[in-house]
């Protein structure tokens, strides 16, 4: 059983390396075309994100998205955990509901509404119209880890700190806000991650007016396959497996993803 535990494991990961490996080497490609294996060995494409400036820009306007659009999502997120966790909410678990609903939606739909919305208010083809619609849309994620961290706390602890006179604003600073910082750079970073990659939302609400770095990529595709293309395909893959292995070190990857906090502080 051992051996087929093993083999089956293997090809799976084969299975899911594979064409990561066949773009990574695409991506080191001499000449211009799809060649494979590579005629020569260049990072001359590696190069040409940044000193294209069509390239450049989508780059730096995608991490300011990311960049903002994430902290907009914990901020989002971080007082709707607290408050339904720390206070007697009747409609709690539909509250909760709603604020995991746009993740569970087709991103589409999602997105065609953020589209009337902003089409309604006359205010399009901005870049602030992706950033909010980003961070409305990924709240559901901090929501998520720091949900999951609220219902861990000891509620002692902010009783014996408002017993000892700490007002409840002095308790949520000195004691909820650093427990909950962890989980805190948890979501921040998920949703930063997937606001890199948002390709539907992002056009919808900005369209070609804010063209982002997955938008730049499909517009690229339309003109045949670069190893430029694969060279920003090797890029997003650096990033989000950078993040998400801090993310498994750090961060509490398995009860995000839904383990049971018993099993996991047993197996420590």
């Amino acid at each position: 059983m051992r051996v087929v535990k093993w083999t089956v494991t293997a090809a799976v990961i084969a299975f899911l390396i594979a064409p990561l490996l066949v773009v990574a080497i695409v991506s080191i490609n001499e000449n211009r075309y799809m060649d494979f294996p590579p005629q020569g060995v260049s990072f001359h494409w590696y190069a040409e994100l940044f000193n294209d400036i069509g390239w450049r820009d989508s780059i730096m306007r995608t991490l300011v998205i990311a960049t903002t659009s994430s902290a907009l999502a914990v901020l989002i997120a971080t007082p709707l955990a607290y408050a339904l966790r720390a206070y007697d909410i009747r409609l709690a678990p539909l509250i909760y509901a709603l604020g995991i609903l746009p993740f569970m939606l087709p991103p589409v739909i999602s997105a065609i509404g953020a589209q009337v919305f902003w089409l309604s208010t006359g205010y399009y083809n901005r870049i602030e119209n992706v950033i909010v619609s980003h961070g409305i849309f990924f709240s559901t994620l901090p929501l998520v880890t720091i949900s999951l961290a609220m219902e861990q706390m000891d509620r002692s602890l902010g009783e014996a700190a408002q017993t000892l006179g700490a007002n409840p604003r002095t308790t949520f600073r000195t004691i909820t806000l650093p427990l909950l910082l962890p989980s805190i750079i948890t979501g921040y970073a998920a949703a930063f991650v997937l606001s890199l990659n948002e390709y539907i939302i992002a056009f919808l609400v900005a369209g070609f007016a804010v063209e982002t770095l997955p938008i730049k990529l499909f517009n690229s595709l339309r003109y045949g396959f670069t190893p430029t293309i694969a060279a920003v395909a090797i890029v997003f893959i650096l990033v989000a497996a950078t993040v998400f292995t801090l993310f498994a070190l750090f961060g509490n990857l398995l009860r995000f993803l839904g383990a049971d906090a018993e099993i996991l502080e047993r197996d420590r």
